[in-house]
């Protein structure tokens, strides 16, 4: 296994405490004879454990050698697999060198460990190859990133020669990207010790626009924008704002499942990480994707000055927004910076107030479309309440009952809206026994 990993060009670099780094150094050790018989064991056992972590976080099935192999591939940002995610597999030298690495991974996909097991009288690598997973409950792993492991995986271990290896990866890597990026919907920042890392959401709301009753002409402003900003045409900075529970984030989250097979991609964003905006888009501007920055229920008060790092990536900083990055925000509030009345006042002591209720109003005018999500009215909120009783057989009651039950539901819990509605279906559903 060392003398293939060796061979290795543009994947030489596997990472830090990389299972087939360190696997291929054991391997080096038992071939050389000079090692300790429970040493090496335990090293193996150490690695083998971080393989059956990773299958458990990925859903991986049958053979876990073969899908953490495709892991690998598909995870590692290389040169060429960043240019093939843009552009596919042109013509050029850099093949010669993908199609040899694509030859060691091959071997390695068929490697024999038999010897290592026979001499340390182990069966690990053996039970490996043919795993049966414990059936587990979506949310407890990435079905999305499993089940493209697994499909690709299949297709790299049935491939013949280098040539077949070669054309089934990088047509993985033009449909559906290289690393985090490519294999995920959504992140969050992690800003710990002034460190930008992105970390992948999970398992997100299988919501859709659908789910939402009513909005129809805010959610045409939104998908109007959007399907110009997948396509590559000029598009805008959203801010959706109104009352609380009306659908804001809802719209968000369902305009990412939408649109995600189209190349868009959503990072989370918290006010106080808003010093990394800048290292952020430098992070992602070059990449083949879509990106949509959002911030949700976002507001200022007058002492927080996060909101002038927002202001300067949005419009006025010196380096331009590149063309695959757009900041879509929620907010309760509709003049996102707090005002008081002395900003209005004859009696406050700034002698240009007007420049003072200019600075607090520049940040919303810096998003070109606002849409006000505002509270429902009664027969909305109803309506609301017949719709997600639909999703659910167990609740039997009439229209008539649901809308009384509704009505005394909203009165005792934080009056109309379209999360009352929710939480008063999802009572209902909980109360009543499944059909």
């Amino acid at each position: 296994m060392y003398r293939e990993t060796a061979k290795l060009i543009l994947y030489s670099n596997l990472g830090e405490d990389s299972i087939l780094a360190n696997l291929a150094e054991i391997f080096k050790r038992f071939d050389s004879c000079h090692y300790r018989r429970e040493e090496l064991i335990t090293d193996i056992y150490k690695e083998v454990k971080k393989l059956l972590d990773l299958a458990t976080t990925y859903g991986f099935d049958k053979n876990l050698w073969h899908n953490y192999l495709t892991f690998v591939l598909i995870t590692n940002e290389t040169s060429f697999s960043i240019t093939c995610e843009k552009v596919g597999a042109n013509d050029g030298t850099v093949n010669h060198f993908a199609k040899n690495d694509c030859e060691v991974f091959r071997r390695l996909f068929h490697y024999d460990f038999r010897a290592i097991e026979e001499t340390l009288g182990i069966d690990c690598f053996s039970t490996l190859l043919h795993y049966k997973a414990i059936v587990k409950k979506e949310r407890m792993y990435n079905k999305n990133v499993s089940e493209k492991v697994r499909e690709l995986s299949d297709a790299l271990a049935a491939a013949e020669n280098a040539d077949e290896f070669f054309d089934a990866l990088v047509n993985f890597y033009k449909n559906y990207g290289v690393g985090m990026f490519g294999l995920n919907k959504a992140f969050r920042l992690d800003t710990e010790d002034g460190k930008l890392n992105f970390l992948p959401i999970n398992n997100l709301d299988k919501v859709v626009l659908d789910d939402l009753t009513g909005y129809e002409i805010q959610k045409k402003k939104l998908i109007d924008n959007t399907e110009a900003f997948v396509q590559g045409r000029a598009a805008n900075n959203c801010l959706l704002f109104g009352d609380a529970g009306t659908g804001k984030s809802t719209s968000i989250k369902a305009i990412l499942n939408q649109y995600y097979d189209q190349g868009l991609r959503m990072i989370e964003i918290y006010k106080h990480q808003f010093q990394y905006l800048s290292a952020v888009i430098s992070h992602i501007k070059n990449r083949n994707y879509r990106f949509i920055i959002y911030m949700d229920d976002l507001s200022f008060e007058e002492f927080e000055i996060e909101y002038k790092y927002l202001k300067a990536v949005i419009e006025g900083g010196m380096e331009t927004k590149p063309d695959n990055v757009l900041i879509y925000a929620t907010s309760n509030r509709r003049h996102l910076i707090r005002e008081t009345w002395s900003d209005r006042s004859d009696m406050d002591e700034e002698l240009h107030r007007s420049d003072t209720m200019q600075e607090k109003l520049s940040l919303v005018y810096r998003f070109g479309i606002t849409i006000n999500f505002s509270k429902p009215t009664q027969k909305e909120y109803f309506d609301i309440v017949i719709n997600l009783a639909k999703k659910y057989p167990q609740i039997t009651l009439s229209e008539k009952e649901l809308c009384a039950e509704a009505n005394k539901w909203e009165l005792s819990h934080g009056g109309i809206s379209g999360r009352t509605a929710q939480q008063f279906i999802n009572y209902l559903a909980g109360q009543s026994p499944k059909a």
